[in-house]
């Protein structure tokens, strides 16, 4: 999978907010292999139409 473009990813904070749930809920479903983190050592990015896709996925 490429990276998406740089306007789309979001910081650990603000994709927990857009995607209703903690940060620790982000980190978890990082590890559990649900989303894929971008970014830097030190800085999580997060892909916004994943995170979409993952919540609409969670309320359906």
């Amino acid at each position: 999978m490429s990276r998406p473009p740089r306007h789309r990813l979001l910081p650990t904070r603000v994709a927990a907010l857009a995607a209703g749930v903690s940060e620790a809920t982000i980190r978890k479903w990082v590890s559990r292999g649900k989303i894929t983190r971008y970014g830097t050592p030190g800085r999580a990015e997060f892909d916004l139409d994943e995170l979409t896709e993952i919540v609409m996925r969670r309320r359906s």
